[in-house]
């Protein structure tokens, strides 16, 4: 059994060390982030999650998308524009706006945060959803933000988990509403004693012994295939390397790793993965075997093969978009403190609803389906 060992470093990458200039920046853009985050949310998401959605959830989407996904665009900034990390891709070069599930290994806690300069490039940022754990939604500021962008949270316990998926799945199989559905199969991050468990239950069942990936979980997955394979037209099979170490969030926001992520994409046309459950886990199993290898070989090589001149992210369009998103932050955050005090309840409801809505992970609908239920309901009290 091949021993589980981390992606080895280029040599002639260091590591970039924590200066005070770096240290002071690292804090500015954290304050920038975590403060425009609260304004948007408290602000736009009553009009957009409440007002709109009570009226048509595919206008409640768009106005979403739209405005958070400015704000998002604000990290890839962060990671090629100020951090200097370079963003490499390779293998098949994929559409614009196609709407999609996306599968990737799980190296570390941000891994999915790198998904968005890919999704930017393909004019899909505000309309990626990711499938994660339960406990993020608990986090300040952002488990609010994951409720509003409707992400799925999940208990990692399949007897739960099973029709959490089915009924939050059931509201995006409208062709007409543009996905990329982000579902990481292993379950967890990397590393090497989850490798070492991995590989000794692989061991004892006779399924592949894998180095530099886990095992991959196939109920989720076929669930997602089974549920929206009418409305997608590929799956993005996305394998996440990095130059020199794995990043931690800090580190992203520090700008101390990584100097490189690589990002190697296998498109799969939807009618190309089995239907039956037996065969798409199959499917999924040797996706992961193509993984290791792929992994393995950039050890040694220090890169994907068939590299994708992708282009570069405007750094224009960047401080643009940073310039408007601060300047409403800073109105908002006036409203807030010096005006009316009818801003300040506007807030205070709003930071409640959040709360309960995250909490209880509540999603509205439009009035017209909450009149229907009435009726129907009535009709059987009748009957």
């Amino acid at each position: 059994m091949e021993v589980c060992t981390p992606l080895k470093s280029d040599s002639r990458l260091k590591h970039r060390s924590m200066t005070p200039l770096r240290f002071l920046r690292g804090v500015i853009c954290l304050v920038v982030f975590l403060s425009t985050a609260f304004m948007c949310i408290v602000y736009l998401s009553p009009l957009a999650v409440v007002g709109l959605r009570l009226i048509s959830i595919r206008y409640s989407r768009k106005a979403v998308s739209f405005f958070f996904g400015l704000w998002l665009s604000m990290w890839p900034f962060l990671f090629e524009k100020i951090n200097k990390t370079k963003v490499v891709f390779s293998g098949d070069s994929i559409p614009m706006r196609e709407r999609v599930l996306l599968i990737a290994n799980h190296r570390t806690e941000v891994d999915w945060m790198y998904l968005w300069d890919l999704a930017l490039r393909k004019g899909r940022l505000g309309f990626i959803k990711y499938i994660l754990k339960s406990s993020l939604m608990k986090l300040p500021i952002f488990g609010w933000g994951f409720q509003i962008l409707e992400f799925i949270a999940v208990e990692r316990k399949w007897e739960i988990d099973e029709q959490i998926l089915q009924q939050n799945l059931s509201t995006f199989q409208d062709p007409k509403d543009p996905l990329w559905l982000s579902l990481f199969p292993e379950g967890t991050d990397y590393n090497e004693q989850k490798c070492k468990s991995s590989q000794k239950f692989a061991a004892e069942v006779g399924l592949p012994v894998l180095t530099n990936v886990l095992l991959p979980k196939t109920k989720g997955f076929h669930t997602c295939l089974e549920t929206l394979r009418g409305s997608l037209d590929a799956v993005y099979d996305v394998t996440i390397a990095y130059k020199n170490q794995c990043p931690s969030f800090l580190d992203n926001v520090f700008g101390l790793d990584p100097s490189e992520v690589h990002l190697h994409i296998r498109r799969i046309p939807i009618e190309e993965i089995p239907v039956s459950e037996t065969k798409a886990a199959s499917w999924l199993m040797d996706a992961f075997q193509i993984k290791d290898q792929l992994l393995s070989d950039f050890k040694v090589q220090g890169h994907f093969p068939n590299q994708q001149n992708e282009e570069e992210i405007s750094t224009f369009k960047c401080l643009f978009t940073f310039t408007v998103i601060v300047c409403f932050t800073a109105l908002f955050t006036y409203f807030t403190l010096f005006s009316h005090i009818g801003f300040k309840l506007y807030v205070g409801l709003s930071c409640a609803y959040l709360s309960m809505a995250t909490r209880y992970k509540i999603q509205l609908m439009p009035l017209t389906n909450y009149v229907h239920a009435f009726y129907n309901r009535k009709k059987q009290k009748n009957a």
